[in-house]
């Protein structure tokens, strides 16, 4: 028999309950039952969610077992069934004693059982809602996964929802979010890696990439990364991007995040990895580039001139809701001569009983509607599209009665609200929505040249901003023409033969020369002969 199943003396029978405490979570098990749930009772405060279950082998054979788990994370009837039951039941030879070998080998058909010897490894297995089980006379325990309780359903994602498309969306547990993927990309080259963050919550951290498709280089790159983190607890995804982004300092997201499986597999494909943190929906993928912000999943299963048209109507709302209201400071302020004689007449009759600036008018405008914003979102379900839309509607109808707005001023906020809502990634909305002040303190200075040199300085920080070393404006920026088919405009999926470039490692060949790719003379000659045949 190992060393590991081996009895051993009591080692703790000597020690009081406050040098118990004090001894470190690495250190070995005792071989005496009692005193290992006692240690469990004083290291976990004898919480009533904690359930202790003590029982004996058999009839004729006097071995006494203990099993523990957590109320909520751990699957009863599981455990009553697969392990309660059998271990009760087992009839050993009266001379033959149980051993852990014995239990995992002969007597519970649960599968993914561990054996653990330190104290550290079993609290980490406890609270992730396995289930422990002790032996009197052994100095170690097994360690059986039993993991259930409560958890959302699958649902429809509500942030981005799909006309044409999977209906399904990630959930709290990672691993339903890493099956789902599974499904989808059903691949051994299919990769993940698990490690635990934050020292308090212990949070389960998942990575997932293609072998062979995703960069080595990469890869390590996001191991050194997660592994630097050290932190009390993990919530949410949005922690664990703020400790790898590339840059921090900028109003711009360098990694892009997605609760729909088929998106996750669509990014794993081209070559990025999937980052699973445990207890939200949402999944970080990268390398990030600046164009994918503007992509959705409907591109993929429309025709390309859809698709195209879509993309570009969507980077189109995006200027609006960056430019819009400084174009009408600009515009009103310093260059009026560009406006068409009606249209200025007709600003200059309605902005007469305003007593603001084109500036400090906008400035109220955008504030009073972000306030909407937040109010709609933090109000309870039921009335918060109400409130957002019936007080923008009434105080923006009151501003204008009271002089305090003019009436082109209010359409022109509302269309930029309106062109945020419409772009398809909040992360890259709310980029819009915080700079559009520094374009309107520009165009309130200088007009158009201070917006013209608000876009330069813009340019240059995208172009200086890296995704794991990937640049943010590829392949606009360096300039690469085979990774254009799939940017702003969409081509032909039968054409995106590669995968791009700047982000895919070795086995970069997406399809065959022609795989697909529709041949309309060879039709047009199949129905003739059919014709003919006829």
């Amino acid at each position: 028999m190992p060393s590991f199943f081996k009895k051993k003396s009591s080692s703790f029978h000597k020690k009081t309950a406050q040098e118990k405490k004090k001894e470190p979570s690495s250190s070995p098990l005792s071989a005496v039952l009692e005193e290992n749930i006692e240690y469990i009772k004083s290291q976990t405060g004898n919480s009533t969610d904690i359930v202790i279950r003590s029982f004996k082998h058999s009839p004729r054979f006097n071995t006494k077992s203990a099993i523990v788990y957590l109320k909520g994370l751990t699957d009863s009837q599981t455990v009553q069934e697969l392990l309660i039951d059998p271990l009760m039941k087992s009839d050993p030879a009266e001379s033959d004693p149980i051993s852990m070998e014995d239990m995992i080998e002969g007597y519970l058909p649960l599968g993914n059982m561990e054996q653990i010897q330190d104290w550290n490894t079993l609290f980490q297995a406890l609270m992730s809602g396995h289930t422990i089980i002790f032996v009197d006379g052994y100095s170690g325990a097994i360690s059986s996964a039993t993991e259930g309780g409560e958890k959302r359903a699958i649902e429809e994602p509500s942030t981005q929802r799909a006309i044409r498309g999977s209906r399904e969306g990630f959930t709290e547990s990672i691993e339903t979010n890493i099956s789902m993927v599974r499904r989808i990309i059903q691949n051994p080259s299919l990769w993940t890696e698990t490690m635990t963050i934050g020292r308090v919550t212990k949070t389960k951290v998942t990575i997932m990439y293609l072998k062979g498709i995703a960069r080595d280089d990469i890869i390590e790159e996001l191991r050194k990364r997660l592994e630097k983190i050290d932190i009390d607890g993990v919530l949410e995804s949005g922690f664990i991007e703020q400790y790898i982004e590339d840059q921090s300092i900028t109003a711009f997201p360098t990694l892009y995040y997605s609760e729909r499986p088929d998106a996750v597999a669509g990014n794993l494909l081209e070559g990025r990895f999937a980052l699973f943190v445990n207890g939200t929906p949402f999944v970080l993928l990268g390398p990030a580039v600046f164009v994918q912000f503007f992509q959705s999943i409907e591109d993929y299963t429309e025709r390309f001139y859809i698709s195209t048209a879509l993309r570009f109507l969507r980077v189109l709302v995006f200027f609006i809701s960056l430019i819009g209201p400084a174009t009408y400071i600009a515009a009103t302020t310093f260059h009026q001569e560009m406006i068409p004689t009606q249209l200025l007449i007709a600003i200059a009759a309605q902005r007469e009983p305003v007593p603001f600036p084109s500036f400090v008018e906008a400035l109220i405008m955008e504030v009073t509607f972000e306030i909407l914003r937040e109010a709609g979102i933090r109000m309870p379900k039921a009335i918060g599209p109400a409130i957002s839309i019936v007080g923008a509607l009434v105080i923006g109808q009151a501003a204008v009665q009271a002089g305090v707005v003019s009436p082109a001023m209010v359409v022109i906020v509302a269309i930029t609200a309106i062109a945020s809502f419409a772009t398809p990634s909040f992360a890259i909305a709310i980029s819009a929505r915080l700079i559009r002040f520094l374009f309107m303190i520009s165009a309130a200075m200088f007009g158009f040249y201070g917006m013209i040199l608000g876009f330069i300085i813009l340019v240059v920080h995208l172009c200086s901003l890296r995704s794991f070393g990937v640049p943010y404006m590829a392949p606009l920026a360096p300039f690469i023409p085979a990774d254009l088919n799939d940017t702003f405009v969409r081509g032909p999926l039968w054409a995106d033969r590669k995968r791009p470039a700047f982000i895919s490692g070795s086995n970069n060949v997406r399809q065959g020369e022609s795989a697909g790719r529709p041949q309309p003379e060879q039709s047009r000659k199949m129905v003739t002969d059919q014709g003919d045949q006829t």
